[in-house]
């Protein structure tokens, strides 16, 4: 048998030398570079992106071949038969026909570390603020990682956001998620800025998604301020971004919230807002030919949105807590709005702004019959949950009955409930409003509810009739 035969024969493919043999072919082919195989661009319209001869997987990253420097990049958001559908992330000027698409096989991430803390990032993750490049060594997915429902740390503690309004009747826990639903021009971002100045939370992560670009400095300067912003993150996409850009700002913003979660801080998370995000998702999915479902909405906006919710709140027991608010934009103060529906049901709560009472200069105008927190039951005392729900009866009497009482129907003492309604409805109109430089404590303001409620007024001391 010659030695060549012998290496061959069974006997010997397991000697050391092969072993060696097999393990030098196995390290040199790992080195080897990767197969990339380019597609080309058959079609554009509108935003979408069309393209064969390359297989991309769904989030995936592309870079499309411009006759300008750079190639745009481009994200996978579907596919049929051998096309892929993609959608840039930036401007799309220079892009012609038949173009090269170049698959990268890398998918979107965050780059998160203590460098974030005083900075202003776009949905990229690159900074805004002309402070030089960030300092970061780690990535996190950008889709972020599921939580065990069963791992998670239960809400124990009250959070102290500084409205006295809201402390004392919808008290919200550390790690609870809410709604701010209002309409436009009604004070949702003056509410939003109280409580960024207010919250005690150890990281502020600012989410301005969708938003008019003016208001990025408005809020940086007016609002947060050199102090709240020493430990803020804000992620600012404004509305002229693409629709991938505003959903990777969303992203971004909840992934950052979730890298000092899990690092044990309390993290104070507000998205502005949870409707531009949805809007950026039905723009993705009705130019890939999802079909529309509900008020023009595709049923993926409907799924994205818990998606997106679900990665707030506690993490695991021992790790800190997310405490996150959504603002709901309603168009035309519709309450059926599917978006305002949506959040509705995968919230802990929601606090609805009226548009009677802002337009009576009664500020934050919150509606007290239709917010709710749906952990106060939870986390407040007996007594606290009895002074709150009393107030909200003799706000809701007065409320259900202004009609009559405007117009001079109701003769006094007809029925004793409304009554007191009437007599205690300015102490409550005193109690909702706040100035929007004024904190009130968490304590402070269950002292003052109960103070107001201890106080029976006399009959011959009610107040001239005030309608909200």
């Amino acid at each position: 048998m010659s030695e060549q035969d012998k290496l061959l024969h069974p006997r010997y493919v397991h000697t050391p030398f092969w072993r060696h043999k097999l393990s030098n072919i196995t390290r040199r082919l790992e080195g080897s570079p990767q197969l990339i195989v380019e597609g080309r661009l058959t079609r554009m319209v509108g935003l979408t992106l069309e393209a064969v001869g390359c297989q991309a997987a769904i989030g995936s990253r592309c870079l499309v071949e411009s006759i300008n420097d750079e190639p745009v990049e481009a994200e996978v958001v579907g596919f049929a038969g051998d096309h892929i559908y993609l959608m840039p992330t930036g401007d799309m000027r220079g892009i012609r026909p038949n173009a090269r698409v170049i698959p990268t096989g890398q998918v979107y991430a965050a780059d998160v570390g203590e460098d974030l803390l005083g900075r202003v990032l776009d949905g990229s993750g690159k900074p805004l603020d002309g402070k030089g490049p960030l300092r970061t060594h780690e990535r996190v997915p950008l889709n972020g990682r599921t939580t065990n429902p069963l791992a998670r740390a239960p809400i124990t503690e009250p959070l102290d956001v500084g409205v006295r309004a809201i402390n004392a009747l919808f008290t919200i826990g550390r790690g609870q998620r809410m709604g701010l639903v209002a309409g436009s021009g009604v004070g949702k971002s003056v509410l939003l800025g109280m409580m960024t100045k207010f919250t005690t939370a150890d990281v502020i992560v600012v989410g301005l998604i969708g938003e008019r670009g003016r208001e990025v400095k408005e809020f940086i300067d007016n609002i947060l301020g050199e102090a709240g912003m020493s430990r803020a993150v804000v992620v600012a996409v404004p509305a002229d971004q693409t629709p991938v850009m505003r959903m990777h700002g969303a992203y971004l913003a909840t992934s950052i919230a979730e890298y000092f979660r899990d690092r044990g801080r309390n993290v104070l998370l507000l998205m502005d807002s949870l409707t531009r995000f949805a809007q950026a998702q039905r723009e993705i999915a009705l130019a890939i030919g999802e079909p529309p479902a509900t008020k023009g909405y595709p049923p993926s906006v409907f799924a994205r949105i818990p998606q997106l919710v679900e990665r707030a709140g506690t993490g695991v027991t021992g790790s800190g807590s997310i405490t996150a608010f959504y603002t709901v934009l309603v168009e035309g103060d519709d309450p059926q709005d599917p978006i305002a529906d949506s959040a509705r049901a995968v919230l802990d709560g929601h606090i609805v702004l009226s548009r009677d009472m802002a337009e009576a200069g009664l500020y934050p105008a919150i509606n007290m019959e239709v917010s709710i927190s749906r952990l106060m039951t939870e986390i407040a005392s007996p007594e606290h949950l009895a002074w709150a729900i009393r107030f909200r009866q003799l706000n809701a009497i007065y409320q259900q009955n202004k009609d009559l009482i405007t117009v001079g129907a109701y003769a006094r003492g007809s029925d004793p409930r409304i009554d007191e309604a009437i007599a205690m409805n300015p102490r409550i109109l005193d109690f909702i409003s706040q100035g929007m430089h004024t904190a009130v404590g968490l304590e402070n303001s269950i002292h003052d509810l109960e103070a107001l409620l201890r106080i029976q007024p006399a009959p011959d001391a009610m107040s001239p009739l005030m309608v909200q």
